[in-house]
């Protein structure tokens, strides 16, 4: 088998870049994918008990116009628009996102330490060198407390002195102590920060229908099943677990990149090989519940919620049913709640107690109550090992060795965990940055979405 561009990953990037190859008129390209399925991190699957789940929280906003108009040309009106609600479970109660736009929610004990960790000469004035020191320096010990260090290893499973902060960008909102002061005193809500204060969804099927209509596409061009397990680069031979060998020009890897290049690449560089073994990820654990609606009280209108603290194991829950009535069995009739667990080597985890340990987290929280337990309907789960790459504080000098090294071989690594940059790993990001190569490819246009400094 020969093919110009080998993709191999038929998620976000891969089908993103394999759309933008038909839409510049290139037909001369082949998808890998060790899965049955299109959609990668972004699949979602329809349980026994006719609940659909995703692997995760994924909502659907953007910064570019090619992705605005390809979601319209995928869901046209099949989709509902939302105004994000979130909150944090924080000392026994519930404070709306962003928490330190909104600290008047907390315990006064709480609130007077959030407020007294801001003021002059409280906040540190060293410059910070990783993410735990840069918490303290813009949040102060306070918020650093009561939410941003318990929430952020919880959410990571690594501590935050491990991590850069150069990430950080538009994911979270700094804090202005005349703001928060204001909050408090006029009682008023700050609510609306960040890119995705609205959202899409889809009506039917869960994220992963916008990426099997986008597979529906160009379904000639995908083979499933095939999991890549060697790359001789000097051949330009890939072969997959089934034998398939495929002639190529140019790889798009969409996946990650420290496999690649540790185990995949028949010449070994010893150099790249350092390189990915400074990548460090968590891995995921998703447990979806439903159960039937009995009582109006168990109704509410919000659409996620953060839990710093250690009275559950999950650090994001997804009312999954307010994202689209058609997520559950019965519409408007059914509760489903998406609940996400990190662990790795810093943050060990029994995973096969997570369903259990999830659902006391839910009564711990409010979000259940105790004598709902034994009406639960459904339960579904699943594990994934590569759920977010850590922006760790080797990350940019390893990406800086390995995607020159890469690219010398023809081989361009995108995606969540083909580019390892969790900053631009959003939705349209991973689309967009398989547009972007695709048009680097055909037309010479430079990258802006992936960049390695």
């Amino acid at each position: 088998m020969k093919t110009k561009y080998l993709i191999i990953g038929a998620g976000p990037t891969g089908l993103g870049a394999a759309h933008r190859l038909n839409e510049l008129g290139m037909d001369d390209y082949l998808v890998l994918e060790r899965d049955g399925h299109a959609g990668g991190l972004a699949s979602s699957f329809k349980d026994d008990n006719g609940f659909t789940w995703d692997i995760g929280g994924h909502v659907v906003f953007s910064h570019y116009d090619y992705f605005d108009n390809l979601m319209n040309s995928l869901l046209g009106d099949e989709r509902l628009e939302h105004e994000r609600e979130s909150w944090v479970r924080s000392s026994g109660t519930w404070v709306p996102y962003p928490f330190q736009n909104n600290i008047r929610y907390l315990p006064r004990e709480a609130r007077w330490e959030c407020v007294e960790g801001l003021l002059p000469g409280n906040r540190t004035e060293m410059t910070p060198t990783n993410f735990a020191q840069w918490i303290n320096h813009i949040f102060g010990a306070g918020i650093a407390k009561h939410f941003m260090n318990q929430y952020n290893f919880k959410v990571w499973a690594t501590p935050p002195e491990m991590m850069q902060f150069d990430w950080i960008g538009e994911r979270v909102s700094v804090v202005d102590l005349k703001k928060v002061l204001k909050n408090i005193i006029m009682e008023q809500d700050d609510v609306a920060w960040g890119p995705n204060n609205t959202f899409k969804f889809p009506l039917q099927g869960g994220t992963g229908e916008i990426f099997r209509r986008m597979a529906k596409r160009i379904k000639n061009r995908i083979e499933y099943g095939q999991s890549v397990v060697s790359i001789d680069a000097e051949k330009k031979i890939a072969t997959t677990d089934k034998g398939t060998k495929v002639e190529y020009e140019v790889i798009l890897n969409t996946a990650p990149i420290d496999m690649l290049t540790s185990q995949w690449l028949t010449q070994k560089n010893d150099a790249m090989i350092d390189a990915a073994g400074q990548l460090t990820h968590n891995s995921v654990y998703v447990a979806g519940v439903g159960l039937d609606i009995k009582e109006e009280k168990e109704r509410n209108s919000r659409c996620w919620m953060y839990y710093p603290e250690s009275d559950s194991p999950f650090y994001r829950v997804t009312n999954f049913h307010n994202y689209s009535p058609n997520n559950v069995a019965r519409p408007g009739e059914q509760l489903a709640f998406m609940c996400e667990s990190s662990f790795s080597e810093h943050k060990p985890e029994k995973v096969d107690e997570l369903m259990d340990r999830t659902i006391e987290g839910l009564v711990n929280t409010t979000m259940m109550d105790a004598a709902r337990v034994d009406d639960i309907l459904t339960k579904w789960d699943i594990t994934v090992d590569y759920g977010y790459p850590v922006p760790c504080l080797k990350r940019d000098g390893a990406l800086k060795v390995l995607q020159p090294r890469l690219e010398e071989k023809d081989i361009y690594s995108r995606g969540r965990f083909g580019g390892w940059k969790y900053e631009v790993s959003n939705m349209d990001h991973s689309v967009m940055q398989g547009v972007e190569w695709a048009e680097k490819m055909i037309t010479g246009a430079p990258e802006t979405t992936y960049t390695v400094d």
